[in-house]
């Protein structure tokens, strides 16, 4: 009798899914850093959560777009002023502690929110306070949460650790606008941010249950050398630093302000419910997702992928402007997705690998400065223009805007730019 013919097709497919697998969560490995990215994913969640709850209440409670975009500057604001101190502070503290500071009095703002969206008339000054309140201590948070990746995992996983992250605040965009949906149409707005409160809970014991004798700290700076200026300074002498927060300048302020644009066009040109816009949010976050782990398997970014990432986003943000119906909106905005995360893991994963690590705190920070202050400003600006135009113009001008950055990056870009991340460059510690 003749044996069977051994079956190699499924081994190979499986170990070949194995395989991709452990390349795309390569840094995983790390202990702190799967406690880290549980404890962030949870929280994450939280956060867009009452990110599209609150959008969505100032919307009911006043009905302009201009409102909508006075809570973006509220928001973020806080970033263009505070961040680049809050870097400095980063690069001179221990991260770990101070993040469990941070992250408590986020979760005290959080509570804040609860209380008033119970109320049975929320203050509207009240909202925009507390949003206030929100943004400072994201200032003070975010290049700490940023720049403290680099510490829980070793120099080869940094690359595959920083694309994670970046999968960790898409992966959260699609739970949390379905949660929020759901929870605003079942019990109302308060429960949103209390289950945001709650969130919290996650990151702080995930950060005290990390082991600090693993983390890879780099030695601090003498006093007085942790300074703004020395990272402006160092920004400025890094020619693919200062081409992608050139481009960062002019994409936040005009292209990446979906918190305003796209409630605005879901309600004004699309006339759909607040189902529809988290519906919507979540394919767009859908889309970001799918494009994060590909770039994590990858395990590489170019100066041209950030170029060709601004061509794509505006090229998907004009088609979404041109949809009429929720059908069509839902194909655009997938695409949407992808191209917004292919940009933006590009810049976050330059500015992480080009930057030595002394300098890792203030350059992040200047980054967050160039993505919540043209946030601020540009928020008011695309909700005045939608009054004024209609909800489809703040997405004609932010794809029109994303294309002209991608001309500035290509200008401004010689071929002797281009880069690749390696470990090479990192363990050398200098810019090249």
């Amino acid at each position: 009798m003749t044996d069977p013919i051994p079956d190699i097709e499924t081994p190979t497919i499986v170990g070949r899914a194995g395989q991709l697998a452990r390349t795309t969560f390569l840094s995983l490995r790390n202990r702190n850093f799967r406690l880290y990215f549980i404890g962030q994913l949870i929280s994450n969640s939280g956060n867009w959560l009452t990110n599209i709850a609150l959008t969505l209440l100032i919307l009911h409670l006043t009905g302009s777009g201009l409102r909508v975009g006075l809570l973006a500057a509220c928001q973020y604001g806080p970033m263009l002023l505070f961040s680049a101190w809050g870097g400095a502070i980063a690069d001179r503290v221990d991260k770990r502690r101070m993040l469990l500071v941070t992250q408590a009095l986020e979760m005290a703002q959080s509570t804040g929110l609860a209380i008033l969206a119970f109320m049975h008339h929320p203050p509207v000054v009240g909202l925009y306070v507390l949003a206030l309140a929100g943004g400072t201590f994201l200032a003070l948070d975010n290049p700490l949460r940023r720049s403290f990746v680099s510490e829980m995992v070793p120099a080869d996983d940094l690359p595959n650790a920083v694309v994670l992250y970046s999968t960790i605040v898409n992966g959260s965009r699609i739970v949390g606008p379905a949660v929020a949906g759901f929870l605003i149409v079942t019990v109302g707005y308060g429960w949103c941010f209390t289950v945001d409160a709650a969130s919290y809970v996650a990151v702080l014991v995930c950060l005290v249950l990390m082991r600090e004798h693993e983390l890879h700290r780099g030695a601090s700076g003498p006093a007085g050398q942790g300074t703004v200026r020395d990272g402006l300074r160092y920004v400025f002498a890094t020619p693919v630093l200062w081409i992608s927060f050139a481009m960062l300048a002019v994409i936040g302020t005009l292209s990446y302000n979906f918190s305003v644009t796209l409630p605005i066009f879901v309600t004004r040109v699309l006339h759909g419910s607040d189902q529809t816009y988290t519906l919507l949010y979540s394919v767009f976050s859908v889309g970001a997702v799918a494009c994060s782990l590909i770039v994590a398997h990858r395990g590489l970014v170019r100066l041209t992928h950030l170029i060709v990432g601004a061509i794509a986003l505006g090229v998907t943000l004009l088609l979404l402007a041109a949809t009429s119906s929720v059908g069509l909106a839902m194909a655009a905005v997938f695409p949407v997705g992808m191209a917004g995360i292919a940009y933006m893991t590009a810049t976050t994963t330059i500015v992480q690998m080009e930057s030595r690590q002394d300098m890792h705190g203030r350059v992040l920070a200047l980054q967050t400065v160039l993505i919540g202050g043209p946030l601020a400003v540009g928020g008011p600006f695309l909700g005045w223009l939608a009054d004024a135009l209609g909800g489809r113009a703040p997405l004609i001008l932010g794809g029109v805007a994303a294309l002209a950055a991608a001309g500035i990056g290509y200008a401004a870009s010689p071929h002797r730019a281009t880069v690749r991340l390696d470990e090479d460059h990192w363990r050398a510690g200098q810019p090249r």
